[in-house]
């Protein structure tokens, strides 16, 4: 029975997340975030509990089915408290201003995570998952509940003056940004590379021990770092570089049981260092994000595994993420029959039944290369029937694979082309994992610029053209179900779009934009980024300390208004606005728009070196800051213009304005740039344009470093 056919009804039915409706059905009265909520509150003189998490989320629906689905502990919250379910993906905003508050109450933060407030909304007291007996060194939540609940009645004081001191302090933290000059050198970069040297894993790539997040936006930095340094002609690196740093921590989740080796597609992080056991979820965000990488990664080595992997992963996208309207959707559940990873898991049983008809041979082949073994390579102290159970990964290069099995590389992939097919077919017969079917503005952004630079990178091949149609579709799909009256919504699902735009849909959907644009030379798409960050500038810039707030001027009063500068597993808020800010800036030759950019290095310009790690879309607006002022013109009709791009194409070029056009007009480097038959490309930097060429033999002698 699943929780929407329970006999309970709460007030979250009516409800479009996925995650709010997996809690329609409990017994817990919950309410949505809103007035109404609050307001019950104030007359019942109760506090409120706050429950936030996330549809793919395991341990949200541990705790879900130990306590939100117990009639005893549900008497317990709708007794003494108003319940309140937030789906954090929803309501980025509210997750945000909760999530400080629960680090600076408990010490650190997660989901499921739960906060108690007042009925103003300020909390007293919070934390993460909750057992529904004591144990893992955390109370059991009924009694947490009782406790809670006694306190609020006999030691109310005590409770509201740690909730006004806990709301004091996030709101002096939120206006602690600022201070510096935005002004960036060539030694703040080198710095934080050698940061990430001291943190990297040369065995396995990474920047931690246990576990290991892929970070794609602290990959992107270290690429763009070394493409700057080798124009520059730094000379000799400390080793490894970043370069080096990059590719092997690529190499490694490719190879990795946290890429999945037969539908393509990266799951949220290891639970190793290896790389090998993941947390199954697989979220848009990250591969949308991961897609770049690999892409870049085969433009600077020509590494076949960059490029297979990168049209898996768009290839998985396509095939299980994609909506029929052109949205693409949020997420795929870590779970599956109630038990996280079952249907991505083999036994050396089901891969005989599956693949013995192959033969004995191929059967070997596909255990030996995939890491397949009786023992098995997972395990899970609550489930121990998935003992000997296998993720599979690549432990071992394919050439000494191909070796000990006495055959080519070419043969082995070739023979695995054919396993691997047989066993996908087998798999998608499982019960599959649950699908987040929602559509978040921003994810989609990312997705968008995802699918427009490898419609850009690999056009000359018929899945370019695949790419380039999903990526307009979804560009037509934004604007008419999320574009309203000249603003963004966040969500949408089933037709129902909703919750006004924050930041981060405003300016990661914009830098999608400006991918389309390169992709096409059709300027309506970069008209629209610009307006979107004419949006950004009047209804979220801080005009008296600078930076940019996560919310709108005009949008719902939180408990605090807050900038979000730190990456989480998507670029921060500000990083993504100062790099649309600095793109823009330089497409229409508007300095005072790159001075956004610079404003927000400025806000956290003492904190850079302290934790680099979190700043990866930031270093990467300094990156661009620092690199020469480089553009790239293709004028000409686009059947004419495409042998140019597709040159182009070949070189990474992260600081670099590529701008095609049929002809001349609509951006300031076009100007003047007229052909009277075929296409021709200028190449400029800092105001200085060579000859103009035809030919792409021509434009790579231009293009060298």
């Amino acid at each position: 029975m699943t929780d929407t056919d329970r006999p309970h009804r709460n007030r979250l039915a009516g409800e479009t997340s996925p995650y709010l409706l997996q809690h329609a059905g409990n017994p817990v009265d919950w309410y949505p975030w809103g007035e109404e909520a609050f307001a019950k509150a104030r007359e019942e003189d109760k506090p409120i509990l706050l429950s936030v998490g996330y549809s793919s989320c395991h341990w949200c629906h541990v705790m879900a089915h130990e306590s939100f689905e117990s009639e005893e502990i549900a008497a317990l919250m709708n007794d003494g408290f108003v319940s309140i379910k937030v789906d954090r993906e929803e309501r980025p905003d509210i997750d945000a201003v909760y999530m400080a508050a629960t680090q600076a109450l408990a010490g650190q933060g997660g989901w499921p995570m739960t906060v108690f407030l007042t009925p103003e909304r300020k909390p007293f007291y919070a934390g993460t998952y909750f057992p529904p007996e004591d144990g893992f060194g955390r109370p059991g939540f009924p009694r947490l509940l009782e406790s809670i609940r006694h306190a609020w009645e006999h030691d109310r004081d005590g409770l509201l003056a740690t909730a006004d001191a806990v709301t004091e302090r996030l709101r002096e933290a939120a206006g602690q940004a600022g201070g510096g000059d935005g002004r960036v050198t060539l030694e703040l970069p080198a710095q934080a590379v050698a940061v990430f040297r001291a943190a990297f894993d040369p065995r396995w790539g990474g920047f931690s021990a246990a576990p290991k997040f892929p970070s794609p936006g602290n990959l992107e930095f270290l690429l763009m770092h070394h493409a700057r340094a080798e124009r520059a002609g730094a000379g000799a690196v400390e080793h490894p570089g970043a370069l080096e740093m990059a590719l092997r921590t690529l190499r490694g989740m490719a190879r990795g049981g946290i890429y999945d080796q037969l539908g393509g597609g990266f799951a949220r992080y290891s639970v190793d260092g290896q790389w090998l056991v993941p947390h199954f979820e697989k979220m848009l965000y990250d591969n949308a994000q991961l897609v770049r990488s690999y892409l870049h990664a085969y433009q600077l080595t020509g590494e076949r595994l960059f490029e297979r992997t990168a049209r898996e992963t768009l290839g998985y996208l396509m095939r299980e993420m994609l909506d029929d309207e052109g949205g693409f959707y949020s997420a795929q559940d870590a779970d599956s029959e109630g038990i996280e990873g079952t249907f991505f898991l083999w036994t050396v049983e089901q891969v005989q039944e599956v693949l013995g008809p192959f033969g004995d041979g191929d059967v070997q082949l596909f255990n030996t290369y995939f890491g397949v073994t009786a023992a098995g390579n997972f395990q899970d102290p609550h489930h121990p029937e998935l003992i000997g159970r296998n993720v599979l990964s690549v432990p071992r290069e394919p050439e000494a694979v191909a070796g000990d099995l006495g055959m080519g590389v070419e043969e082995l992939e070739a023979k695995l082309a054919g396993l691997r097919e047989a066993a996908f077919d087998a798999r998608e017969r499982r019960v599959r994992p649950g699908l987040d079917d929602k559509v978040l503005t921003s994810w989609n952004g990312l997705a968008l610029a995802a699918f427009a630079e490898a419609a850009r990178v690999l056009g000359d091949s018929p899945d370019g053209a695949r790419y380039l149609a999903v990526a307009k579709r979804n560009a037509a799909f934004v604007r008419e179900r999320l574009w309203r009256d000249g603003a963004l919504l966040h969500s949408y699902k089933h037709g129902v779009a909703k919750i006004d735009g924050m930041l981060e849909d405003y300016a990661c959907y914009g830098l999608g934009l400006i991918e389309l644009y390169r992709a096409t030379g059709d300027l309506d798409a970069l008209t629209w980024a610009t307006e979107l960050f004419e949006v950004i500038l009047a209804r979220f810039h801080d005009e008296e300390r600078g930076g940019f707030f996560d919310t709108p001027v005009d949008g719902e009063p939180l408990l605090l208004r807050q900038k979000s500068f730190f990456d989480a597993a998507t670029p921060s808020g500000n990083g993504a606005a100062a790099l649309l800010a600095i793109w823009l800036g330089r497409y229409y030759d508007r300095r005072e728009w790159e001075q956004f950019g610079r404003e927000v290095v400025a806000q956290v310009e003492g904190q850079l070196l302290a934790a680099p790690s979190g700043f990866g879309a930031i270093w990467q607006a300094v990156e661009l800051l620092l690199a020469p002022r480089r553009e790239i013109a293709i004028v000409g009709e686009p059947a004419r213009r495409d042998p140019l791009e597709r040159e182009i194409a070949r070189h990474f070029l992260p600081a670099t304005v590529i701008a095609p056009a049929s002809g001349g007009g609509g951006l300031p480097l076009l100007e003047g740039r007229e052909v009277a038959e075929g296409a021709a490309a200028y190449v400029c930097e800092e105001m200085v344009c060579e000859l103009p060429v035809t030919t792409p033999e021509e434009l790579a002698a231009q293009l060298r470093p």
